[in-house]
């Protein structure tokens, strides 16, 4: 469900259900949590407010890219243990 704002005029719920499908159609794979609908005569400024999107960080481990070592074997998870890790000061 996406929250509409419509400030400063009307706009038909024709007119809302159409900038609501154009955002889905623009940003498919972002989850849109509000639209804001500005009326100025016969133009709209369009302004989107997307969800946070859960974020996993994922490094390189021993030649292979990673988010965790769960699926490592005993062998791999020695050698991300005894690896040299480096420090960057400034």
């Amino acid at each position: 469900m996406v929250n509409v704002n419509v400030v400063k005029g009307e706009l038909s719920q024709a007119e809302i259900n159409a900038y609501v499908a154009r955002a889905h159609e623009l940003y498919p794979h972002k989850p849109i949590e509000a639209i804001d609908l500005s009326v100025d005569g016969d133009y709209v400024d369009v302004e989107y407010h997307f969800s946070d999107v859960p974020f996993q960080r994922i490094r390189r481990i021993t030649g292979y890219l990673v988010g965790t070592i769960d699926r490592f074997n005993n062998a791999k998870r020695a050698e991300v243990e005894q690896r040299v890790k480096h420090s960057v000061s400034a």
